[in-house]
This record gives C-alpha cells, sequence and structure tokens, in this order.
C-alpha cells in the first residue's frame, strides 16, 4: 500500500499542527458536553467510565485518571449519576468502595453525537499505510505519556511562577 504524499514538515510546523488539533478538539468537546448536559470534565470522565468497560473503576481511579481530587470526582459523580449517565456499584471486595458502571443507553447517547467525528477520523486513518499509523500510534501514546508527565509536575507545584520543566 502506498501512502499518501506528505508536505514538509519540521518539528516547528508539527508542533503548530498539534496545538490547532488540541484546540480543535477541546472546542469540540465543550460543545459535545453542552450537547449532553455535561460539563467537559464530567464528559471527560464518563469517557474512562466507558473505556474501563467491565473492569469497573473506583471513585479513586477516576479521580487519579482524570487529575482531580476524590471529593471533586464525589461532585462528577453526582452530575453524572443524575443526568442518567453512571450509577454506582458496591466493590464486592470491599463495601467501603464504590464502583462506577455506564448506564446501558449512556454510550448510546454519546456515539450519537460523537460517532460521525469517530467515522471521518476512521477514513483519515485509510489513508495511511501500516508504518505510517504506526508512527502514528506511537507517537500518540508517547506524546500521551509525556503530558502526563507534565501534568503530575504541575500539581505537584502549586506556587505561580516556579519552574516545572
Amino acid at each position: 500500500m502506498q501512502g499518501t504524499p506528505r508536505p514538509p514538515a519540521d518539528p516547528a510546523r508539527a508542533l503548530s499542527a498539534m496545538d490547532r488539533l488540541i484546540a480543535a478538539h477541546l472546542i469540540g468537546r465543550q460543545e459535545l458536553a453542552r450537547r449532553l448536559g455535561l460539563s467537559a470534565t464530567d464528559l471527560t470522565c464518563f469517557g474512562f467510565v466507558l473505556e474501563a468497560g467491565d473492569d469497573l473503576l473506583t471513585a479513586g481511579d477516576l479521580a487519579a485518571r482524570a487529575h482531580v481530587t476524590t471529593g471533586a470526582v464525589t461532585g462528577i459523580l453526582n452530575r453524572l449519576e443524575r443526568a442518567g449517565y453512571v450509577a454506582r456499584r458496591p466493590d464486592p471486595k470491599d463495601r467501603r468502595r464504590v464502583r462506577v458502571a455506564a448506564l446501558p443507553d449512556a454510550a448510546t447517547r454519546v456515539a450519537g453525537v460523537h460517532s460521525g467525528h469517530y467515522e471521518r477520523l476512521t477514513e483519515l486513518f485509510a489513508d495511511y499505510t501500516p508504518a505510517e499509523l504506526a508512527t502514528l500510534t506511537d507517537w500518540f501514546t508517547r506524546a500521551t505519556a509525556l503530558a502526563h508527565d507534565h501534568l503530575e509536575r504541575l500539581t505537584r507545584t502549586d506556587s505561580p511562577g516556579k519552574s516545572n520543566t
């Protein structure tokens, strides 16, 4: 399979393209959340619940993934529960904890608003060779790890103006 010819690129162009992608997705996520009656953070947390599937997350798991406090995640879960997206289930191994499950129709509601975008992205990926997709996947995975590391550094340092590099 022959890949599509690519425009010239260098790290500065790649960073600029990445920044535009992130901005477009942030704005899109806010609009998606608005249409679903959620905040962007609530929608992100619901995405983590969906991603976990049958391996239900605890509130602590969700707080860690979203980089929020357990107190904040309680508010998020309250809103998601009221809006009909999740249910809390007792942890069978530890009665002090609860697990979070997506309600059956909730994923369908989100997919109804969001699936067209993912279908178009899947079509876009079809323009890339398997080797290019492997490179993209590697880059996304490694860039995500760097972003998480940077976020951890930021959250460890709460003094304004202190370097977090």
